[in-house]
């Protein structure tokens, strides 16, 4: 026996119209009544629908320029009534109220109003009432109604009229998305009247309370580790960043797979320069910048080619040919860019191996969020462009004048150097790491690493700290390795001994007064 439940008698009251005339015909040809509202009624007269008005059914008119028109006992009555409770039939039936089979309801664009600079009275008024009170009514007795909340659903809407109405589990379906919808708005409520309202605003830049939707676009096989569960999500269903790039080519993302291309997606859009950043596990093995995207992808290799094996290559440009030929003779996991030639996809594409990702959304989110224990840490992210991240803001505190080519060594190492996970020492010349030292638990050995990597790189190059030196100790080692100039916050009780340090060996150092510090 089907549970398919028969659609008799409509209520549509949508601010979005799209598909509207075409759901009324298809209801008007399947012999539906239809109760409507204000615009939604207007337009399907104007297209020979007959309807029924809202205020006409329930005596009352629509007042308050529309806030108040669906909000009457006998239009919820109507939704809310369970049509197999017989005790539910025989009272509205007292009252002269019929029951609704469908509800089709989408609701005034507040997200939108929002994100269109609107003042906050024009904000205010989108905040639907009648709205999410229908549609939450109808998902509650989803056993009797079905519920449309979204055009999206329209053609399923339709099938179901050829069907002879929708099955329990559609219905069920359609109420789980009513839910959804009514949580994310009133969400976006909540969290835009606390941030930029009245009520709860702090003044700072983190509200007191905050929440995200977050939908699932993949099942991962899984985590960092064979035996982890893993999917990814995006927030608010609108992917961007590295969530909603395009997968050109090659096997589904892996989660250390998006974990390192995010990484390098960050790196490479760090710098306005043509730039091609290599991760592996979360660190960069080399960044650098060039004429060309091709030059900057070759020099970042040549940082650190054993390492750059099987990497994560993000570049902040086009991928042209000829770089394309270069990166095609190394084993690479994935390679993400704005956009790609013809000819470089088509060589790439030859690659079973490679995963090729197109990403147009060069966005950075404006807050980090860091799970821990109990609880969420929420902080500003950490962008290459605060106070002091410009050299003509830095304070040279040893060493005689530096050249052009120098101090824009030096920029460029500063800027990449937070991509750098701490301890952080990052080695540079003619636009390019050639050394890295990362991850340590103390700066001496970070320097250890960074030169030992540049080997004979390390004379005549430049070097940034991504923290102060607490002792000279880190930093003797980089003078030791025949560096001619270094970039660092400073603030360190013992700046005299690292200044004195410098001096000693006549090498220009510079304080920035910001630190790029990066535990994950």
């Amino acid at each position: 026996m089907s549970d398919r439940r028969a659609i008799r008698r409509a209520l549509v009251s949508v601010y979005d119209k799209t598909g509207l005339i075409e759901l009324g015909l298809a209801l008007k040809a399947a012999g539906v009544e239809i109760l409507s509202t204000g615009s939604t009624a207007k337009t399907l007269r104007a297209a020979e629908i007959e309807v029924t008005e809202v205020s006409d059914y329930t005596g009352f008119p629509e007042i308050m320029g529309g806030r108040v028109k669906t909000l009457h006992p006998r239009i919820h009555s109507g939704i809310l009534a369970d049509q197999s409770n017989p005790a539910h039939l025989a009272q509205i039936s007292e009252h002269d109220i019929a029951p609704f089979d469908l509800v089709v309801v989408n609701l005034y664009p507040f997200a939108e109003t929002i994100a269109s600079g609107a003042d906050f009275a024009q904000c205010i008024e989108q905040i639907d009432i009648g709205g999410p009170a229908m549609l939450r009514g109808a998902a509650k007795n989803h056993g009797s109604v079905a519920v449309i909340s979204s055009p999206l659903q329209y053609a399923s809407l339709h099938e179901a009229l050829k069907s002879g109405g929708f099955t329990a589990q559609e219905r069920e379906g359609l109420a789980l998305a009513v839910f959804r919808t009514t949580a994310e708005y009133d969400l976006s409520i909540a969290t835009w009247l606390g941030a930029t309202g009245w009520l709860g605003a702090t003044g700072g830049e983190l509200p007191q309370w905050f929440g995200q939707i977050w939908e699932q676009q993949n099942v991962l096989r899984y985590g960092e580790n064979p035996h982890q569960v893993a999917a990814i999500y995006s927030n608010s269903g609108a992917p961007t960043g590295v969530v909603g790039a395009v997968l050109l080519h090659g096997k589904e993302m892996s989660f250390n797979n998006y974990t390192d291309a995010d990484a390098a997606w960050r790196a490479a859009h760090d710098h306005s320069e043509p730039c091609v950043a290599i991760i592996k596990h979360a660190n960069p093995c080399g960044i650098a910048v060039g004429p060309t995207i091709s030059e900057a992808h070759q020099k970042a290799h040549e940082c650190d080619p054993v390492s750059a094996f099987g990497g994560v290559v993000a570049a902040n440009r086009e991928i042209d040919l000829v770089m394309a030929q270069s990166l095609s003779l190394i084993f690479t996991e994935v390679v993400i860019a704005p956009s790609f030639d013809l000819q470089a996809l088509e060589l790439l594409s030859k690659k079973p191996s490679i995963r090729i990702l197109q990403c147009t959304n060069e966005e950075i989110a404006k807050r980090e969020l860091r799970p821990v224990s109990g609880g969420m840490l929420v902080q500003e992210a950490d962008l290459i462009d605060a106070p002091g991240d410009n050299p003509a803001e830095w304070t040279q505190v040893s060493g005689p004048a530096i050249s052009s080519e120098v101090l824009h060594d030096l920029h460029f190492a500063w800027r990449s150097v937070r991509a750098v996970k701490s301890n952080a020492i990052l080695l540079a010349k003619s636009g390019a790491s050639v050394g890295i030292g990362m991850g340590q638990v103390n700066r001496v050995d970070s320097a250890k690493l960074a030169v030992a990597r540049a080997g004979d790189r390390a004379g005549g190059s430049v070097a940034a700290s991504d923290a102060f030196f607490p002792f000279a100790d880190g930093l003797e080692i980089l003078l030791q390795a025949g560096i001619v100039a270094v970039v660092q916050p400073g603030g360190s009780v013992r700046d005299a001994e690292i200044i004195e340090a410098a001096n000693a060996r006549n090498i220009a150092m510079f304080f920035t007064g910001v630190r790029h510090f990066s535990h994950a």
